[in-house]
């Protein structure tokens, strides 16, 4: 980890009189708080900090670490550091961490853009449908297709993802056509993997209301389960940018019209805006600008499902 940030974080931590407090004036998660702490006490091999419920207080190792620490930022600002801001000049390597659905769908074409504009950067796509650790695993920027963010993270909005209930031709001659929200509860629903009901949000020209559907077949990625709809599995509630294809060609079939389902927003996760290496910033720039005005994510089919 970036020693220099981490004696920040340590100096901003004793100053303000906590944790909470230090991640505000940084604006930094609370997480990356505690662990550039974690961090500090590793590197100096001893407990930097008495924690009570009520405050916190040096030890003598901590005492130490705090003076060694200022000494550190008081140089590092005497440093003229200059950083090229041009396409010509900004260079780097970014690890970007996103699901297999958003990723071959459009972050791909989207990253692509980006280096024609920047061809000295390099992206290291991790395509995963996890959350992943940004710090434990290296991960400059995650994409993340959710309602209820971690609010310890640090998240700007990109864009929102619409999704479509559909299943194939096949399917709906043997099993019929679900005519309300409601109908799904007797239908083989293809579903995410973990605990507890799996619960589609409709809203019916704002009403709203959530529907438990089950089925034989689950899995962790939303491509897996576009898969098995292909195949005749059952019913799948599916992003618009992965469905619209299949459906305009047949391959699959929009169901429930008039009900539009819960729309999502796609947030860029990082781990702190101190410091923020020109490639990342530029990146997260270029992403908001792209979702707001590329044609191919822009597509009608996306938004009329």
């Amino acid at each position: 980890m970036d020693r220099i940030t981490a004696a920040e974080v340590f100096v901003a931590i004793v100053e303000r009189g906590s944790m909470i407090a230090a991640a505000e004036a940084l604006e930094m998660s609370r997480a990356m708080v505690t662990r550039y702490l974690a961090e500090m006490e590793q590197w100096a091999g001893a407990r930097l900090l008495h924690r009570t419920t009520r405050k916190l207080s040096l030890t003598h190792a901590g005492e130490t670490t705090l003076e060694r620490c200022r000494r550190m930022l008081e140089f590092a600002q005497d440093m003229d550091v200059i950083e090229g801001q041009g396409s010509d000049e900004l260079r780097g390597l970014l690890r970007i961490s996103c699901s297999q659905s958003l990723g071959q769908s459009a972050l791909v074409i989207a990253v692509t853009d980006y280096l024609r504009r920047y061809p000295q950067v390099a992206v290291d796509l991790q395509i995963n449908n996890r959350a992943v650790n940004l710090v434990e695993e290296r991960i400059d920027l995650a994409l993340r297709i959710t309602n209820e963010l971690d609010p310890n993270l640090i998240a700007r909005p990109l864009s929102t993802c619409h999704s479509v209930v559909c299943a194939s031709p096949a399917y709906l001659s043997a099993k019929g056509i679900p005519k309300t929200p409601y109908d799904l509860a007797v239908h083989n629903c293809l579903t995410y993997s973990y605990f507890g009901k799996s619960l589609w949000h409709f809203d019916l020209q704002g009403e709203k209301s959530a529907v438990a559907v089950s089925g034989n077949l689950s899995a962790n990625e939303s491509v897996v389960l576009l898969s098995g709809a292909l195949e005749g599995a059952g019913i799948t509630l599916q992003p618009s940018y992965s469905a619209a294809p299949y459906i305009a060609r047949g391959d699959l079939v929009s169901l429930l019209p008039g009900y539009q389902p819960q729309a999502m927003g796609i947030y860029g996760i990082y781990t702190s805006r101190r410091q923020m290496p020109a490639t990342l910033r530029t990146m997260l720039d270029f992403l908001v600008e792209w979702f707001a005005t590329n044609p191919h994510w822009l597509n009608p089919a996306f938004l009329a499902l």
